[in-house]
C-alpha cells in the first residue's frame, strides 16, 4: 500500500514555528478558516501538529449568496475532523470612498482577532499562499508603491492586539489544490474570485498567467523581492526611530530642516504611521518637504491633508489632527 501524500503545509508550517517563539507549546491555535483550499490545508497541518489544540475561525461577512454555504460547508468539514469551530457573522458594507475589499479585509482583522482573544489562542495562522503573495507584489508596482507595499506581505505582525502568522508563503496554490484532491479533502471555491471587476482578480486571471509563460516558477523569485524590500524597511525604520529621536515626535521643525529631504521624507512617513496610522501619498508628502524648506519665519502657517485629517504646523513642531 502507498503511503499517504504528505501535506505540503506540514513542513511549511514547521519552518515557520521555528522562528516563532510563541508556537513553541502553544495552549491553544486558532486557523482563519474560510472553507477554502488555502485554508483547508492548513487546517489540516495545523490539526496534524497540535491534535485538540485547534481552533477554527469562520467570518461571515454576509456580501454574497454563497457565504451561507461556506459557513454550511465550514460547519460539516469541522464536525467531521473533531475540530472545534467558531463562527462570526459581521457586517462588511464598505462607506463611501472605501473599497468593498478593503472594508472586508479591515473587519476581518477585527474579528479573527476578537474571536482570538475570546478563545485565548496564542496565534492565528493565516492561509495566503506565494501566489497571493506575487499578487499583493504585483498589485504595489503597478500603484508605484514605496518599500512597504513592495515588501508585500509579513510573514508575522500583529494586529488589534494578536499575533498572526502566514506560514504557507512559499507554496504555490496549485500544490495544495492538488494534495486536497488526491487525498479527497472537500474545500469550496468563492465565486467571488473570478469577478474581474476586482483589480487582484484581473492580475490573477491576466497578469500571472503571463508571467509563468515567461517566467517559470517567477512567484519564487517575487517572494525574495518581497523579503529583500522588507529588510530595507526594517533598516529605514531603525534610521527613522533614529532621526526621530533628535527631532521630537511630533518633531520639531528646525530639527527636521536639518535633515536631507530623504531623511525627512522617511522620518515623516514613520512619525505619520506610528502616531496616526496614516501614510502620506507621494503627492502629499512633495508638498510637505517644500512647505517645511520654506518655514523661515514665525508666521509661516503648515496646513496639509494627509488621509482624512491635516498635517498643521503648531508652534515650533508639526502635528497631525485627525477628522473631526
Amino acid at each position: 500500500m502507498a503511503a499517504p501524500l504528505p501535506n505540503p503545509c506540514e513542513q511549511a508550517l514547521a519552518q515557520w514555528c521555528a522562528g516563532e517563539r510563541s508556537m513553541a507549546a502553544p495552549s491553544l491555535v486558532a486557523v482563519a478558516y474560510s472553507a477554502g483550499a488555502d485554508s483547508t490545508a492548513l487546517l489540516l497541518a495545523a490539526w496534524q501538529r497540535w491534535p485538540g489544540r485547534v481552533v477554527a475561525l469562520h467570518v461571515h461577512h454576509g456580501l454574497q449568496a454563497a457565504a451561507d454555504g461556506f459557513e454550511s460547508h465550514a460547519r460539516g468539514f469541522c464536525l467531521q475532523h473533531g475540530i472545534e469551530l467558531r463562527v462570526a457573522r459581521v457586517d462588511a458594507a464598505h462607506a463611501p470612498g472605501q473599497s468593498p475589499e478593503d472594508a472586508a479585509r479591515v473587519m476581518r482583522y477585527r474579528t479573527l482577532a476578537d474571536m482570538a482573544q475570546q478563545a485565548r489562542a496564542a496565534c492565528v495562522l493565516l492561509g495566503q499562499h506565494a501566489d497571493d503573495q506575487a499578487e499583493t507584489l504585483l498589485l504595489a508596482l503597478s500603484r508605484g508603491s514605496g518599500l512597504p507595499g513592495l515588501a508585500a506581505m509579513p510573514e508575522r505582525f500583529e494586529r488589534h492586539g494578536v499575533r498572526f502568522g502566514r506560514p504557507l508563503l512559499a507554496l504555490a496554490s496549485q500544490s495544495l489544490r492538488d494534495w486536497l484532491g488526491a487525498t479527497g479533502h472537500a474545500f469550496v471555491d468563492d465565486p467571488s474570485n473570478s469577478d474581474q471587476r476586482f483589480t487582484r482578480n484581473r492580475i490573477r486571471a491576466v497578469l500571472m498567467p503571463a508571467w509563468e509563460a515567461c517566467f517559470p516558477g517567477f512567484r519564487t523569485q517575487l517572494a525574495r523581492s518581497a523579503r529583500h524590500a522588507a529588510q530595507a524597511q526594517v533598516l529605514l525604520d531603525d534610521l527613522a526611530r533614529l532621526d526621530l529621536a533628535e527631532t521630537g515626535s511630533p518633531p520639531a521643525i528646525r530639527a527636521l530642516q536639518r535633515l536631507t529631504p530623504e531623511r525627512q521624507a522617511n522620518a515623516l512617513r514613520h512619525w505619520l504611521r506610528g502616531s496616526a496610522g496614516v501614510a502620506a501619498s507621494a503627492a502629499q508628502l512633495d508638498e510637505l518637504l517644500a512647505q517645511i524648506a520654506h518655514c523661515s519665519t514665525r508666521g509661516h502657517q503648515i496646513r496639509l491633508k494627509v488621509a482624512t485629517g491635516f498635517v498643521v504646523r503648531d508652534g515650533d513642531r508639526l502635528r497631525y489632527t485627525p477628522p473631526i
